[in-house]
């Protein structure tokens, strides 16, 4: 079962659930600027350990099991929402990830530079899809992950990505739900 698959955790000294938490006198877009850069850095590097067994003819739709589906809006090339195969979705996804947080005017990285007032707003939307690729990974991909022997370090970004958006409530519960019944095993 996923549940089975999703026990091997890696069992480091770390809380993951204090490690998310707002240093005291830190400024709280700083922190969510720092962690959306490392998910993103994360994220991409394990669909990238997957990424030969995702393709257009295993997955021709971007999905989560048979329950949910994915498309593509960006309002630059797809102005609606629109159907793609799986590697498509995650290469558009990440490229749009990328021109975001080289954004300066987005995700400022001089000092004393403000924060735009959308900021969160564009992070949870950077979150959401993120996490819509540990969705398709674990339902789809987990094999492949464990073929691989990274399945501890995938199952310990993935907590360490939800504890950081459940602390900052960054994601709606709508979008977790695909992964709930894992998480409520895995994340306790």
């Amino acid at each position: 079962s996923l549940y089975k698959k999703a026990q091997a955790s890696l069992k480091s000294g770390l809380d993951l659930k204090t490690v998310v938490q707002l240093p005291p006198g830190e400024n709280i877009n700083d922190w969510i600027a720092v962690h959306v850069v490392d998910f993103f850095n994360r994220i991409n590097l394990i669909y990238g350990t997957m990424s030969e067994f995702c393709t257009e003819r295993s997955c021709p739709v971007m999905s989560g099991g048979l329950k949910y589906e994915y498309r593509w809006q960006d309002d630059q090339k797809y102005k609606k929402p629109t159907k793609l195969s799986a590697p498509q979705y995650m290469n558009m996804l990440m490229d749009w990830i990328e021109t975001l947080i080289n954004n300066e005017d987005i995700f400022p990285t001089r000092t004393g530079v403000p924060f735009p007032k959308n900021f969160q707003q564009v992070c949870t939307k950077i979150l959401t899809r993120l996490f819509r690729v540990f969705v398709h990974v674990y339902i789809h991909h987990f094999d492949g992950i464990i073929n691989v022997g990274a399945e501890a370090h995938v199952n310990t970004c993935y907590k360490h990505f939800y504890y950081f958006i459940t602390e900052f409530s960054l994601i709606s519960h709508r979008e977790l739900e695909p992964l709930r019944e894992m998480t409520e095993r895995i994340c306790h």
